[in-house]
């Protein structure tokens, strides 16, 4: 059995290239091919020449050729069932540099051993806006019921453990949390989502004297997390933390907040 766990790709669209003046615009030349890519990346299942075509914004002919293209280069195949597909060979790709990035080596055996001591899911996220971008998990063995989170997914960061610690890191005042966030009401993704930024702001005040967050089932029914800071200097300047997505059932969030101690140690035995 799996659950969600709220987490989704990265959220993408072949928009996400072009400047907010210029969205709209049918793409040129190698954009048009960049947003076909991104396009076939969040849909798995495959897209006809029909839906990219109206995807953007652009004729037949024109997107068949940039189609052709990616087909070429092996990072689509040719319709099946008279869809395109990403290849396995840009999957190749994909995971050969998640796995080659050096903050991946370092981080995913911290993960790997949080995973054996808690019996739960491990995350290491980075701050993107106002998302928290997934760059590496690890998954318990052996377990019947599992998140389906997915590395390079993305999730808002005010309903995430790891979102709200970042954000409490980057935000010494509240006109800097406004200046992330905006002042705009937040998406309830359960009845215990925080969503204004002034009782964002308080859970912030308290995360920075405690020096973890939490995630109340904020983001998915029956997931508590917890997060505390990670920074490895000269390998990833961007600030990051690491996680604990455990199930409510199987470890009460007591469990993970009376185990703070031991989850800085670990990390900090790496």
């Amino acid at each position: 059995m799996v659950l969600n766990g709220g987490n989704s790709p990265g959220g993408m669209s072949s928009q996400s290239i072009f400047s907010a003046d210029r969205l709209g615009e049918s793409p040129k030349g190698a954009e048009r091919v960049l947003a076909l890519l991104i396009l076939l990346a969040n849909e798995p299942a495959g897209s006809t020449l029909d839906q990219l075509a109206k995807l953007v914004n652009a004729p037949r002919s024109t997107v068949h050729r940039s189609l052709a293209s990616l087909v070429k280069a092996g990072l689509a195949t040719s319709p099946r069932y008279g869809k395109y597909e990403l290849s396995d060979e840009f999957l190749r790709l994909a995971f050969t540099y998640a796995e080659a990035r050096p903050i991946n080596r370092l981080v995913e055996p911290i993960l790997e051993d949080l995973v054996a001591r808690f019996g739960e899911t491990a995350h290491y996220a980075i701050l993107e806006g106002t998302q928290v971008i997934y760059r590496a998990k690890a998954d318990p063995r052996g377990r019947s019921v599992k998140l389906t989170s997915v590395i390079g997914g993305a999730n808002p960061a005010h309903c995430t453990a790891v979102g709200k610690l970042l954000l409490a890191r980057k935000a010494e005042t509240l006109a800097d949390l406004k200046a992330i966030v905006g002042q705009r009401t937040f998406e309830a993704r359960t009845e215990h989502t925080i969503t204004s930024v002034s009782a964002l702001w308080d859970e912030l005040q308290e995360i920075k004297r405690l020096g973890y967050a939490l995630d109340r089932e904020e983001n998915e029914p029956g997931i508590n997390c917890i997060a505390v800071p990670l920074a490895i200097r000269g390998i990833d300047r961007t600030p990051g933390a690491i996680s604990i997505s455990a199930l409510a059932f199987r470890t009460p969030l007591e469990t993970l907040i009376q185990n703070v101690d031991s989850i800085r140690e670990i990390i900090s035995s790496h």
